[in-house]
C-alpha cells in the first residue's frame, strides 16, 4: 500500500488540490491579498487556495502536530532588498489559520494542545491519492 512518503510530493498536493474544490469553500478575500510581506503582488493562480490547503494538509501529516507559526516559517522566502542581503520574512498568518479552520471544517485535521494533527479521515484521503499517483 503505497502512503504519502512514496509519491512525489508536488503530484500528490496538485491532484489533492483538485479534490478539495468540492469540499472546502474559498474565502473571498483571496484574490486581493498578498501571501505575505515578501512578496508583490497577490498570486496569479485563480487556484492558489486549494494548492495550499493541499500543501498545508501535506505538511500537517509529515510533520504534525504543526502551529501556524512553523507552518509561516515554512511557506515564508527571502525578501529582496536593492543594496543589502536579502533576509528571510515569514508568509502571512491569515491564509494559513483559514485553511486549517477549512480543514478542521471537514475533519481533516484537528486542534490540540500541541498543536494540528492530522485526522484518520485526512490520512486515509491523502493515500488514496498516492495510491492513485502509484498505479500510474
Amino acid at each position: 500500500m503505497a502512503n504519502i512518503f512514496d509519491v512525489k510530493g508536488s503530484e500528490l498536493v496538485s491532484l489533492a488540490a483538485q479534490q478539495l474544490k468540492g469540499k472546502i469553500k474559498k474565502p473571498d478575500y483571496i484574490n486581493y491579498v498578498k501571501s505575505g510581506s515578501n512578496r508583490e503582488r497577490p498570486p496569479l493562480d485563480p487556484d492558489f487556495w486549494y494548492v495550499r490547503s493541499a500543501s498545508i494538509l501535506r505538511q500537517v501529516y509529515v510533520n504534525g502536530p504543526v502551529g501556524v507559526s512553523r507552518l509561516r516559517v515554512r511557506y515564508g522566502s527571502g525578501k529582496g532588498h536593492k543594496v543589502h542581503r536579502h533576509h528571510h520574512q515569514d508568509a502571512g498568518g491569515s491564509i494559513i489559520r483559514d485553511s486549517l479552520i477549512a480543514l478542521e471544517g471537514i475533519n481533516f485535521v484537528k486542534k490540540t494542545k500541541k498543536g494540528r494533527v492530522i485526522t484518520s479521515q485526512g490520512k486515509s484521503f491523502l493515500d488514496k491519492i498516492s495510491k492513485e499517483i502509484s498505479k500510474d
